[in-house]
């Protein structure tokens, strides 16, 4: 999930890595909301509640949104810095390395959550948290040529309404029979990401709710084997083609 890149990657590929990563971030997403009332990957709601907050002039709580704005940003320029860097270097596990690094802040994090008093832990988990969903969302989109995203489900939920369009059109004949297997494959592609989403939400929340924030130390346990396994991976796939190139600009 984590090694082949772009068109090199296949459906069932592409479909793991949605399921896995995008339960972890629907798991941390909801989990977060239940726990402070904010959100830390929905920058469409983020965006719109900084414009409210600005327009009646309330400046702190814009300040704070603003911020969830940019640590999200900062996350994703970070985990761009690293696998441009990476690809340089001829790392041709250099995702998976992304992944490791977000695992470990973010076992950082759930430790933060545990013993940081009241005063801290609302800004420094939602602020870490939109920083790590930053640095996934990047990674994703790195790999997959932006046909997965996994830490929100707005583009996801706009791509399956746009595939259903056009299996209507197929179905009535007003497009291309040959279009049928690609229009599936896209199809199931975004419900696994939204089901997998909604899923992680579910049992994040009912974690959370038993352990606290030891969730985020599971998740990121859950991040490391899947970080480690494409490591190990890459060494099998080293001369096989459609493994990292070291242009960065393929």
């Amino acid at each position: 999930m984590l090694v082949r890149q772009g068109s090199h990657r296949n459906e069932k590929i592409d479909r793991g890595l949605a399921a896995s990563l995008a339960a972890i971030a629907g798991a941390l997403n909801a989990s977060a909301f239940y726990a402070v009332g904010f959100f830390s990957a929905n920058m469409t709601g983020n965006v719109s509640t900084l414009s409210d907050h600005l327009a009646i002039g309330q400046w702190l709580s814009a300040l704070f949104y603003g911020g969830i704005v940019v640590a999200f940003v900062l996350g994703a320029a970070v985990s761009t810095l690293i696998v441009n860097e990476g690809r340089r270097r001829d790392v041709h596990a250099i995702y998976a390395y992304s992944i490791l690094t977000e695992a470990a802040l973010l076992a950082l994090l759930g430790f933060a959550d545990l013993w940081l008093l009241a005063t801290w832990r609302v800004p420094v988990l939602i602020l870490g948290l939109a920083f790590l969903m930053g640095v996934q969302n990047a990674v994703v989109t790195r790999i997959s040529d932006a046909r997965v995203r996994t830490t929100h489900v707005s583009g996801m939920a706009t791509d399956l309404g746009i595939e259903l369009g056009i299996a209507f059109d197929i179905l009535c004949g007003r497009e291309p029979k040959a279009e049928a297997r690609h229009n599936l494959t896209k199809l199931r592609l975004h419900l696994y990401t939204i089901a997998a989403f909604l899923i992680g939400g579910i049992l994040g929340v009912v974690v959370y709710r038993a352990v606290g924030g030891y969730l985020l130390i599971l998740a990121a346990v859950v991040l490391t084997v899947i970080a480690l396994d494409a490591i190990r991976r890459a060494k099998w796939t080293l001369s096989a083609p459609g493994t990292i190139p070291s242009d960065i600009n393929q």
